[in-house]
């Protein structure tokens, strides 16, 4: 085993990547978004071009810019419908932030909004922000996604409410951080 210049993860090896064959890292999170990945194509019956990983948003916070990563953009009809992001420990802590991600990676409100340890999950109404339902076994599946594509509604972020949410992704996932998270990277 080695380690590498983020103590946080120990790499156990080398795997390759369930989307798009890339060798990556084998780390216990790398697992996650595999499993994640292979449940969204095998269970959910979306196919492996519609579902982006391992995006880069930037966000900011008045002047102060980051970059953070967003796990999974799932596409149907040439719209992003669903949002997902892995992150371990505490689903409920992470609501707020995923929210406002969704709010800001498209100029619309993305209907469906993830938040995943990888063991559970909260699924969210994007518009509302309630949580619809909870479990990995009920991530939204590509017939159910089908049949109401039409009450999506991908309203226009405003730009208020777009910076608003710039600010709170900012916060959460830049400023709050675990100092060990390499994922982030602060934009000068």
């Amino acid at each position: 085993m080695e380690t590498q210049s983020n103590p946080h993860h120990l790499i156990l090896g080398k795997l390759n990547d369930f989307l798009t064959g890339a060798v990556l890292a084998d780390t216990l999170d790398e697992r996650y978004r595999q499993k994640i990945a292979k449940h969204l194509v095998s269970v959910c019956g979306f196919e492996k071009k519609d579902i982006q990983s391992n995006i880069t948003l930037e966000v900011a916070a008045g002047e102060k810019k980051a970059a953070v990563k967003i796990d999974f953009l799932v596409r149907h009809k040439k719209k992003i419908i669903a949002l997902i992001k892995f992150a371990p420990g505490s689903l409920v802590t992470r609501r707020l932030s995923t929210l406002a991600l969704s709010r800001i990676i498209k100029p619309y409100q993305v209907p469906i909004v993830v938040i995943t340890n990888g063991e559970d999950a909260e699924i969210l109404d994007g518009n509302s922000g309630k949580v619809v339902a909870t479990g990995l076994e009920n991530l939204p599946d590509k017939n159910t996604v089908t049949k109401n594509m039409a009450s999506f509604l991908f309203e226009p972020v405003e730009t208020v409410r777009f910076d608003q949410a710039s600010r709170i992704a900012y916060a959460c996932e830049v400023d709050g951080a675990c100092p060990c998270d390499s994922d982030v990277c602060i934009i000068k």
